[in-house]
């Protein structure tokens, strides 16, 4: 029997309706970008926000990992695509993932700070400049600023960081001073600029609250909250940096006092020891999620396995050593790359209701705990 088109039509736009009327939870796909960052936001409505799109070395890989997290959120576009800064591990998959699924708004912070002459790689600013024009050009876009809204209903989700400006007005709950400043914090050069405009976004859902910093360093860490803490206490902190100890100060960590963190970390990327140890003294901390374990870590930094999405993918590592790898030096002589992972990967979902309470998932053995809601 031949269906008319009016009706089919029909048809599919009440079965995407019912969908969105039937979720229930705030879900965050962490997916593995093999440590990068590529983070699914999913409202309640239906609405979403992907934030950062992967490796420039790994784009058709990334890409399609992404993909897949978007159809097993039941989406059949993206909303928002939030580029955080120009650097390779966050913009890397936009051109294979916009083959894949349509994306409506490109948001980013605006032009590269890497201008040439300031550092050896300027792949960012080739990017920024000569592509992503051409890939937003038939779509909207926005040129995020601190403060900032981002309008997908039901949520609350502000800018709290962007092109080095940083949240003036605290938002509610926030403003109390934080005890976690030290007085004798001096900035320090910073070497790599795009970092340090990264976009940092707030995200809450009735009482849940959370925190992706983007891949701000230390010194705008305290910029962002010191002396008075504009967040207030959230239940989990996104990314951490991908566990680098360039971030992670204790101004932000212990601040904001995470119930939670998940880490979009890399075989040889992120979970150094300095790192693992400003997490795990924050007050009020339960548990660390990573998208990878971390040979930075080793035995005696890292989480336990229930808690790690993918295993180290390097087949000449077949026991994690107890104690940390050192970390090499990028570009060093003989030096190996990180091992390429092109398999199966795995995300760390979280599903956040409006009392507060979430329950996080590592897709790779189907662990999930369910953390009660702690704030009224």
């Amino acid at each position: 029997m031949r269906v008319p088109i009016a009706l089919a039509v029909t048809v599919a736009l009440a079965g995407t309706f019912a969908a969105a009327q039937t979720r229930t939870t705030l879900d965050i796909y962490l997916i593995d970008v093999e440590g990068g960052n590529a983070t699914l936001f999913v409202s309640p409505s239906g609405e979403s926000l992907l934030m950062d799109t992967g490796n420039v070395n790994g784009a058709p890989r990334d890409a399609a990992r992404i993909a897949a997290a978007a159809k097993d959120a039941g989406l059949t576009e993206i909303d928002h695509l939030l580029t955080t800064h120009w650097h390779g591990d966050h913009f890397g998959g936009m051109p294979e993932l916009v083959k894949l699924i349509p994306i409506k708004d490109f948001m980013d912070h605006g032009p590269n700070a890497k201008w040439p002459g300031i550092g050896p790689d300027l792949n960012g600013v080739k990017f920024a400049q000569e592509v992503y024009p051409g890939i937003h050009a038939n779509a909207t876009h926005t040129v995020l600023k601190a403060g900032d809204r981002i309008p997908l209903r039901g949520l609350d989700m502000r800018v709290l960081a962007s092109n080095g400006e940083f949240l003036k007005a605290p938002l509610p709950g926030g403003g109390a001073p934080n005890p976690a400043c030290d007085p004798n914090y001096r900035p320090v050069t910073d070497a790599n600029l795009e970092d340090g405009f990264s976009i940092a976004l707030y995200v809450g859902y009735g009482r849940f609250r959370s925190v992706q910093p983007g891949d701000l360093l230390k010194n705008q860490e305290v910029q962002l909250m010191c002396p008075r803490n504009p967040v207030g206490p959230i239940d989990v902190l996104l990314g951490l940096h991908h566990g680098q100890a360039a971030s992670n100060s204790a101004a932000l960590v212990h601040g904001l006092r995470p119930r939670v963190g998940i880490m979009n970390s890399g075989t040889r990327k992120g979970g150094e020891p300095a790192t693992m140890t400003v997490v795990y003294s924050s007050p009020g901390f339960e548990d660390l999620w990573q998208l990878h374990s971390s040979l930075l870590s080793g035995q005696e930094y890292t989480p336990p396995g229930l808690f790690i999405a993918n295993q180290v993918d390097d087949p000449s590592v077949t026991t994690m050593a107890i104690g940390p790898m050192t970390p090499p030096t990028p570009g060093a002589a003989g030096v190996p790359p990180p091992p390429a992972h092109n398999g199966q990967a795995y995300w760390i979902k979280v599903s956040a209701r409006q009392d507060g309470s979430f329950t996080v998932t590592n897709q790779r053995n189907n662990f999930s705990k369910a953390y009660a809601p702690t704030r009224k």
